[in-house]
């Protein structure tokens, strides 16, 4: 039985609320205020974050997603129903783009990130084929430093075998055991085949109602 199976009623009816782009942000000083309890997503580039949230919405293009990484470069916000925000933050580990750049992006996560006091948790979003990289590293010190709750999401889980699968499960599980902010249930998804995606709804609501 999911760890999270007596919620999944109240993560799929937080869901069906409506969700729309409320802004994107580039810079520190319009954060907007923290109105609503927010859920965060980061991860590297490319690992399925568009992907994804266009999956628990229920909708194809909320979000952009692209095949070229790095593609978000902002800390976008949406809106779900009245009182919950999703935030999308920018995809980090993107080798093609400039030091300035990726300083820029890194800094409005930690900018992000320091004092959100209606941040219930970070979901960091981790590619099932590849698992955690050294790319990952700066955002785990970063979360443990601000003390930001996070948990691990694995995405693509329907491009590895269930063997390689459970695998990349415990190797993350026993990795970020060593980082303080860290939620140790690893929750595995694919966006494309729908998998898991109840299990997230059921953990995202159950935050919002603690």
């Amino acid at each position: 039985m999911s760890e999270h199976a007596p919620n999944l009623a109240a993560g799929e009816t937080l869901f069906r609320k409506p969700c729309d782009f409320l802004m994107g942000v580039v810079a520190a000083e319009a954060l907007p205020a923290p109105r609503a309890l927010e859920v965060a997503f980061a991860g590297r580039s490319n690992v399925g974050k568009s992907s994804l949230l266009n999956a628990l919405v229920g909708r194809r293009s909320l979000a952009r997603t692209s095949n070229t990484p790095g593609r978000t470069r902002e800390v976008n916000f949406f809106t779900l129903g009245e009182y919950v925000y999703l935030v999308d933050l920018p995809g980090y580990g993107y080798a093609k783009a400039s030091k300035t750049a990726v300083a820029g992006w890194n800094q409005l996560i930690e900018d992000y990130l320091k004092g959100r006091t209606a941040l219930r948790r970070v979901f960091l979003l981790i590619d099932a084929r590849h698992g955690l990289k050294d790319t990952d590293a700066a955002i785990l010190d970063l979360m443990d430093a601000s003390a930001v709750s996070y948990q691990a999401v694995l995405t693509k889980a329907d491009k590895v075998s269930a063997g390689e699968l459970e695998k990349v499960m415990a190797q993350t599980a026993t990795a970020l055991a060593k980082h303080p902010a860290a939620y140790p249930h690893v929750l595995t998804t694919s966006a494309k085949k729908a998998l898991g995606l109840a299990e997230l709804k059921a953990a995202i609501a159950t935050l919002l109602a603690d």
